[in-house]
């Protein structure tokens, strides 16, 4: 190649500043802005405007005192065990108005709002307790199949079960007759939650269940009592028989209740006396050693064509011939 003066090609010209090509232009232009913005970073795209939407929705909740979706649990990770869950309306409602200690709420994104539901916000909100709206697929999993939880859930800690001889105190130092059931072996709650239940509509004071194989105080329990066992105190006793036997040493009537009583409960005569009357299992009944505790066994008169009453009914219909025949005595 020819090296001669004049040639503008075969003279080297100096730069003035930077080497500028398209790829310098580029970067200068690109300078300071950093690196590009998220979708729901950027107001005027959809997931911006998405963004917005739900933290107006949360602001609106804050403001009515319902929190965020609490985290789940990792899949197939077991609920905790230090809580017990109250379901359903009535008895979350009961449960708050009666000052039952509570942890947590839980109701359901859009639930329809009636005048339960509004009266359990407010209570909640009012003791400080944590109110976190979920799915109802939520509710659902943190509840056993067959409960309906009618869209609210109340995280109670766990069941303090009195003593047998103290209720019997408490009641005796009020100036009342005792009136208690107890359980021999009952093992569905939802038999648990209908006695609370009904030894609260006539007049009872108290449910005694065993240590052991018996129907706890969960959430089916606490439905089907309908709110009943925020004022039923549930005494558990470690041995039913010794339990039964203490009752009978301090003038309390062990009566057991059974298909083949001696005594058909219209016969019955002990109504106004201090009672416990005691329910057996839905399938085997009484068991020997409590039958033998029992100062009489009645039974409920019922038509041949019915094989039998389970505990739930059995005792219902019982505390209400002794309510009966106690209003008619006073």
């Amino acid at each position: 190649m020819s090296n001669k003066k004049g040639r503008p090609g075969a003279v080297r010209k100096k730069s003035r500043g930077k080497a500028v090509g398209s790829g310098g232009q580029g970067r200068q232009a690109l300078e300071g802005r950093g690196p590009t913005p998220k979708a729901e970073d950027r107001p005027y795209h959809p997931a911006g405007k998405a963004k917005a939407a739900r933290e107006r929705l949360q602001a609106a909740r804050e403001r009515h005192g319902v929190g965020r979706q609490a985290e789940r649990p990792a899949r197939g990770q077991r609920k905790s065990e230090d809580v017990e869950l109250v379901t359903g309306r009535n008895a979350v409602l009961e449960a708050l108005r009666t000052k039952v200690p509570a942890t947590s709420l839980h109701i359901a994104a859009k639930v329809e709002m009636d005048d339960r539901m509004r009266e359990i916000l407010r209570l909640a909100v009012g003791r400080g307790i944590p109110v976190l709206e979920v799915m109802r697929a939520e509710l659902d999993r943190m509840t056993s199949r067959d409960t309906v939880h009618q869209g609210v859930v109340l995280k109670v800690p766990p069941m303090e079960y009195a003593h047998p001889q103290e209720v019997l105190d408490d009641v005796l130092d009020r100036g009342e007759t005792p009136l208690f059931v107890a359980l021999d072996g009952v093992t569905d709650p939802r038999n648990l939650g209908a006695i609370i239940r009904s030894v609260a509509a006539f007049g009872g004071q108290a449910v005694v269940v065993p240590q052991r194989r018996s129907a706890g105080l969960n959430s089916a329990a606490w439905k089907t009592s309908a709110g009943a066992a925020a004022r039923i105190p549930v005494a558990m006793a470690s041995n039913l028989t010794q339990t039964l036997k203490e009752f009978k040493k301090r003038g309390v009537f062990v009566v057991g209740l059974d298909g083949d009583g001696d005594v058909q409960l219209p016969d019955f005569e002990l109504s106004d006396r201090p009672l416990v009357l005691v329910v057996g299992s839905e399938g085997k009944g009484l068991s020997r050693l409590v039958t033998e505790t029992c100062d009489a066994i009645v039974s409920v008169p019922i038509s041949a064509a019915t094989e039998s009453l389970n505990a739930g009914i059995a005792a219902s219909v019982t505390l209400y011939e002794v309510s009966k025949r106690r209003a008619l005595t006073e």
